[in-house]
């Protein structure tokens, strides 16, 4: 048989995905959904993941004396807490320090005189080992002189729940999704397969590759997963760019990450899932055809 030009295969795809336009369109509709719920998601675990790096830089246990707690005692609180195992660095600040701070930051407390001062003085305690946390903690409120303390630790403990929650809705969404999706390309590919049965009777018979028969469904596929993906960047990007002008003030506690950097890596992951995606789906469609 005589050599084709690459375009003919590319031309026939396109013909055959013009031919069975409801199910093209239904086939980008689905896939482009799949990779909008990916794209999310791991958008989301990604920001948590940064979040709880923060938090752990952030591993730092705020421990409170007792009101009325002398300079001696104060100073063997802050000697007790520096000799335990896990403790890294202690910063001690009076409660003058914390009032002068508080002022700063709130008019309405700029009448509290020192004499007044409601607060206590109170040590920043820096851990070493995440793991040793609950330890650590317990070993503090047994100390001397200690009022109460604040910990992190939970709100991390929680912020990493919620991923592995997230994670897990995440992989059932994908799963579901994805086997859609090829259920979808793998009926497109399947009503071009029929609208040129005789057609492709007729090229077996007079001795055409396999390959040749099946490389335009295949690029059918690859068409739909690129359009799909595209599609899907823009939407990620343009959803993503909305959320994070939304939030607001919220950005002073939460980090959100600043994806400009990734959008080729994130657009080339797109189109590898989706092209990916689109020639399983062929491939699954043509194979009784490569058979027979």
């Amino acid at each position: 048989m005589r050599r084709y030009n690459p375009f003919y295969f590319i031309l026939e795809a396109l013909k055959s995905l013009k031919r069975n336009g409801v199910m093209t369109f239904a086939s980008v509709a689905v896939l482009m959904s799949c990779l909008v719920v990916i794209g999310g998601f791991s958008l989301l675990v990604y920001n948590i993941d940064v979040n709880l790096e923060n938090f752990g830089v952030m591993n730092k246990i705020e421990v409170f004396s007792n009101f009325d707690a002398g300079a001696g005692e104060l100073e063997a609180l802050e000697r007790d807490i520096r000799a335990l195992d896990n403790v890294e660095e202690v910063t001690h600040t009076t409660k003058a320090e914390r009032l002068a701070a508080i002022k700063k930051d709130y008019d309405a407390y700029e009448d509290i005189t020192d004499e007044e001062n409601p607060l206590s003085d109170s040590f920043e305690v820096t851990y070493k080992d995440n793991k040793k946390v609950p330890e650590l903690e317990m070993q503090l409120k047994q100390l001397n002189g200690v009022r109460k303390l604040t910990n992190r630790y939970d709100l991390a403990k929680k912020i990493e729940n919620f991923k592995n929650t997230v994670m897990m809705i995440f992989l059932w969404f994908l799963i579901i999704l994805f086997v859609v999706s090829l259920f979808i390309i793998v009926n497109t590919i399947k009503l071009a397969l029929s609208s040129r049965k005789r057609e492709i009777e007729i090229m077996r018979y007079v001795g055409a590759s396999k390959w040749f028969i099946t490389l335009p469904f295949i690029i059918e596929g690859v068409l739909i997963g690129a359009v799909s993906a595209v599609i899907s960047f823009f939407i990620v990007k343009g959803a993503y760019s909305v959320v994070t002008r939304q939030m607001g003030d919220m950005t002073q506690v939460i980090t959100t990450v600043n994806i400009s950097p990734y959008n080729t890596l994130i657009l080339l992951g797109f189109l590898g899932i989706g092209i990916l995606t689109g020639i399983i789906g062929s491939l699954i469609s043509i194979a009784k055809h490569l058979n027979t």
